[in-house]
């Protein structure tokens, strides 16, 4: 078996091709599918899937060598013709959207799409390895059967409770292992469990046949390894079905991320394993299955690369494949993008090697030998070279004239550096035309959008404060549409550590927030580890709307104790009440005052009534000079006194009578 297929969905895959190991394909960060060549170390082919962004590969296996047969789309030479030999074509590529890619090298192409069978992220793919079928693993917890003939699914069955995250094929063809959270063993004929096994407390993520015999024998055994484990299990398979515990342990020094073994075909022969962890190194192992070993078993070898500065730095690596011969290792080192492949003869005889080696120069050699279809111009005396004019200008660049007096005295196959060339581009020196304004600025920065993206990138707190101060609505709204899908990210993150300062600074911050939500909230719910991201931004939200409640209840009071004072306060300054009446109301007629006067007098004064209309006519003989005096003195306010005085009067004398 060439290396594992079926690694986890955050490790980076990287399988070398079976038999030969003439080729190295893995996935980089970008998503594209690289194959390089080992022999002559150089990039062999490039992939980019049409997804390769929203469906990101999350493993690789290679399919069975075998003859192909060339169609009419590629001519063979006459020595190419004679050739007829075993290459590998087919490349199974599992993908984050629940797809399967075939990809040919022969062609150079897509040779099929597998979909409909996962409704969750594809976690492992395995070949048979003699019929055209694939097996592959999802979250779904589902493990489909594929037919390549058809392009369909076979077969398909519910494999565990938690997602498969690991599959093996046994060589014979018979057997299939899943894990997820427990190992089984499935009868491929009858898609039953043969045998049920403890597994690991974390994600399966490499299963591995170790031996080739078959399985009621006691002979068959198969090795496991997990996420956050450093042991590497060993398993039996019994005929008395005893055998859910490992029987030999392997320890390592971080989880195991690729594998690579040479199986056992018999009792006699051991094992030889190469396991590269995910901390970059290699460990070498050798050693006989013939029943349980309580100890674990610590490497024969452990291989670490190191560069060759002053303070050496480790290099990781990335893979291992081993040779016919016991010593012979081919290593794949350095990063996922432009990965160095190198055979190496190990000292097995020593328990610690460290190789050290200069990625630099290994990397411009291996970049030299490229076929490479950039042609660099070789820029002479007499020919007259156009720059194009730099974006958002509408006048040509113009180079100065001491600039090009100087290439003319240099040689004439000289050829200029971009750094010459970017010295001799002035930009103070633009032709400005006609209907341009004087004093234009050579370079158009009023883009926010392009601001944005640039101080994101170069975390420049000029530009950034620049930008993120606009307290326009339809300024924010339009930079963030115009953002790219890459920069949105970062600008959440940049956003959310503004947020956390000033409350005037949160006040601007709020409106990004918001039009950054608007627009790009389908990308963010896209991403695999949002929770993360925002989890900081959530918090810090919560926490301060927790706070508001509180912070309204103190203002209320606050509020209500100032407006206390402050009528307080004023009710003390108040000025002097004025005395003077405001409204003045008098009696009009003399009539009513006599009504109301008779009817105030006592019922029981009859004795003495001459007496009475003797002061009657003397009270209506004042009233008329009094009425004379009014005239004179409108104003005169002694008429109701001299009535009250007159009654007071009467009542008297009636009382003393």
């Amino acid at each position: 078996m060439a290396a594992d297929g079926g690694n986890a969905s955050l490790q980076l895959p990287c399988v070398f091709s079976p038999k030969s190991r003439q080729y190295l394909a893995l996935c980089a960060q970008d998503g594209r599918l690289r194959i390089w060549n080992t022999d002559s170390k150089t990039l062999h082919q490039e992939f980019v899937p049409s997804a390769h962004l929203s469906a990101t590969c999350t493993c690789i296996a290679w399919g069975p060598c075998r003859t192909v047969k060339e169609g009419p789309q590629r001519k063979k030479r006459k020595s190419e013709a004679v050739q007829v030999e075993e290459k590998p074509d087919l490349l199974a590529m599992g993908t984050a959207a629940g797809s399967v890619l075939i990809y040919s090298t022969v062609k150079g192409a897509l040779h099929c799409t597998l979909d409909g069978g996962h409704s969750g992220g594809v976690n492992c793919v395995q070949w048979h390895p003699e019929d055209s079928l694939l097996y592959s693993g999802s979250d779904d917890t589902n493990i489909v059967e594929w037919d390549l003939q058809t392009g369909k699914t076979r077969s398909k069955w519910k494999a565990d409770r938690a997602a498969v995250t690991s599959l093996c094929v046994s060589p014979d063809g018979k057997l299939l292992l899943s894990a997820g959270q427990t190992i089984k063993m499935w009868d491929l004929e009858t898609k039953e469990v043969y045998r049920k096994f403890t597994g690991h407390s974390t994600a399966v993520t490499t299963l591995c046949f170790a031996t080739t015999r078959p399985p009621d024998s006691n002979g068959l055994y198969f090795l496991s390894g997990a996420a956050h484990d450093r042991l590497l299990s060993v398993w039996q398979v019994r005929e008395d079905g005893k055998d859910k515990n490992s029987v030999v342990s392997f320890t390592l020094t971080d989880e195991p991320q690729h594998i690579d073994l040479v199986a056992s075909n018999s009792k006699e022969e051991a094992v030889r394993l190469a396991v590269v962890c995910k901390d970059g190194q290699l460990h070498l192992f050798e050693h006989f299955l013939n029943g349980p070993c309580k100890k674990p078993l610590s490497s024969s070898c452990t291989v670490q690369m190191s560069d060759t500065k002053e303070s050496p730095m480790p290099i990781p690596l990335l893979a291992a494949a081993l040779g016919a011969d016991t010593r012979t290792v081919l290593l794949a080192y350095g990063n996922h993008l432009q990965p160095v492949m190198e055979k190496v003869e190990i000292n097995t005889a020593e328990r610690h090697v460290c190789l050290t080696r200069d990625v630099q120069t290994s990397l411009s050699l291996s970049m030299e030998t490229t076929v490479s279809k950039v042609k660099t111009p070789i820029v002479k005396a007499n020919c007259r070279v156009l720059v194009p004019g730099l974006p958002g200008h509408q006048a040509l660049v113009k180079g100065t004239s001491q600039g090009s007096e100087k290439r003319k005295k240099d040689t004439d196959t000289k050829e200029m550096s971009i750094a010459e060339r970017l010295g001799e581009i002035d930009l103070s020196t633009v032709s400005i035309e006609k209907g341009a304004p004087k004093g234009m600025a050579s370079l158009q920065t009023d883009n926010f959008a392009v601001l944005l993206v640039q101080g994101l990138e170069s975390n420049d707190a000029s530009i950034l404060n620049k930008v993120l101060q606009t307290r326009k609505e339809m300024v924010i709204k339009k930079t963030v549409a115009r953002l790219p899908l890459p920069a949105v990210l970062p600008l959440v993150e940049e956003l959310t550590k503004r947020l956390q300062g000033h409350p005037f600074t949160a006040v601007l911050i709020v409106r990004w927030l918001k039009a950054v939500l608007m627009h790009h909230t389908s990308y963010l719910a896209s991403l695999p580890d949002l929770v993360t991201k925002l989890g900081v931004l959530y918090h810090m939200i919560e926490s301060r709307v927790k706070m508001f409640h509180k912070l309204t209840k103190l203002h209320g009071k606050l509020y209500l104790l100032t407006t206390q004072v402050a009528t307080s306060d004023s009710s003390n300054t108040v000025s002097d009440v004025d005395h003077t009446a405001k409204l003045v109301y008098e009696e009009e007629s003399s009539d009513e005052d006599e009504a109301s006067g008779d009817e105030g007098l006592p019922e029981n004064d009859s004795d003495h009534w001459e007496e009475e209309e003797a002061m009657e006519e003397t009270v209506e003989d004042n009233k008329e000079e009094d009425e004379d005096d009014e005239d004179e003195d409108p104003d005169s306010r002694t008429e109701p006194k001299a009535n009250g005085e007159e009654d007071m009067e009467h009542e008297n004398e009636s009382e003393e009578e």
